[in-house]
């Protein structure tokens, strides 16, 4: 914004964010309307979202519906994988932008009705920092951190982890062969944000799968309650 006073950036900037928060209070009715719980995944790129999801798909797919939103710069190559366990996904390829917002939320949406009572994962691009400060309409951000990134994550990038309720260390494994402190990323998340919960799973052994899904689980029957 070469050539803009810091007031002129600021009153765009508010703008931008306030357009969001109109498109996400949209969504929010309509994920109201529907009793839809929605969940807007966040994390580095390479955490295993999709991995993670997958799984998470195939444990309550028969349970519960599922739809899924993929947020990527480019290809389908994740909204393909989801396809491939019978789950309804739309792909959102953002170009040049580092995040999804509430009016992609919106359009895609248009391509996939909703149906009540079930849950909805948005899957956001690969980023620690943008998508912290854009709502999308979810009820929860979940932030998933994996052993092979460090675990001062959450002091580094500590918007996402103040925003987000759930934080998912994924890919346990391969904790005897990371020098990675889970205790240490533990205690950083909850100095950032208190109330933030934690799982620890691994999307390869299935272990840890079965809290992640209850926790999903509980927070369904929460928001179909609240919709009632």
């Amino acid at each position: 914004m070469t050539g803009l006073s810091q007031e002129r950036i600021v009153r765009i900037e508010q703008d931008i964010f306030a357009k969001n928060d109109a498109y996400a209070a949209d969504n929010r009715r309509y994920f109201a309307r529907t009793r839809t719980l929605v969940l807007n995944l966040v994390s580095s790129p390479g955490a295993g979202k999709t991995t993670l999801l997958v799984c998470a798909i195939e444990d309550l797919k028969e349970k519960l519906p599922i739809a899924v939103i993929e947020g990527d710069q480019q290809t389908s190559h994740d909204a393909d994988r989801i396809r491939e366990t019978g789950v309804a996904a739309v792909q959102v390829n953002t170009g040049k932008g580092c995040h999804l917002d509430a009016h992609m939320v919106g359009h895609a949406l248009d391509d996939m009705p909703l149906t009540p009572g079930g849950v909805l994962f948005i899957e956001n691009v690969g980023n620690l920092v943008c998508p912290a400060g854009f709502d999308l309409g979810e009820a929860h951000k979940v932030v998933i951190l994996s052993v092979t990134e460090g675990e001062d994550k959450p002091i580094k990038y500590p918007d996402m982890f103040a925003v987000s309720d759930l934080m998912v260390i994924n890919k346990t494994d391969l904790l005897p062969h990371v020098d990675f402190d889970v205790a240490k990323a533990v205690d950083y998340a909850r100095k950032v944000n208190p109330r933030i919960e934690v799982v620890e799973v691994s999307a390869r052994t299935g272990e840890g799968l079965g809290a992640l899904c209850d926790w999903i689980a509980a927070r369904l029957v929460g928001a179909v309650k609240a919709a009632e």
